[in-house]
């Protein structure tokens, strides 16, 4: 079965660094795009990037372009998100998202907190 499990998350300062993992299981990870989704308290859940199988293109929300990352390293069956000059309005549960035979799969969430 399909099994995403989400690390990194915590507390960080404004202008900060983070980066997230999601190690992926249970389905050819190499075949498949992969995404972050975030969402903040009393909002809905947002798309933060996606990356394609093969890591070559990545797409950004416009909010999160040039400070957020994403990248995979398929021989690890691993995605991750590097997360800079972190903003309040930043903090969110991340979520890990893939899209296998047509049914949404996510991890469990991990917290991201940015305050002084």
């Amino acid at each position: 079965q399909v099994q995403l499990v989400e690390s990194g998350g915590g507390l960080v300062q404004p202008g900060g660094s983070l980066r997230l993992s999601c190690a992926a299981s249970g389905f050819t990870f190499s075949s498949y795009a992969m995404s972050w989704y975030r969402q903040a308290p009393g909002k809905e859940r947002e798309l933060v990037a996606t990356i394609t199988n093969t890591g070559g293109r990545a797409n950004y929300a416009d909010s999160v372009k040039g400070r957020l990352t994403i990248s995979r390293d398929n021989a690890k069956n691993t995605v991750y998100l590097q997360m800079n000059s972190l903003k309040p309005e930043d903090t969110a549960v991340y979520y890990c998202n893939t899209k296998v035979l047509f049914r949404d799969y996510w991890g469990q969430g991990t917290q991201v907190t940015v305050s002084s």
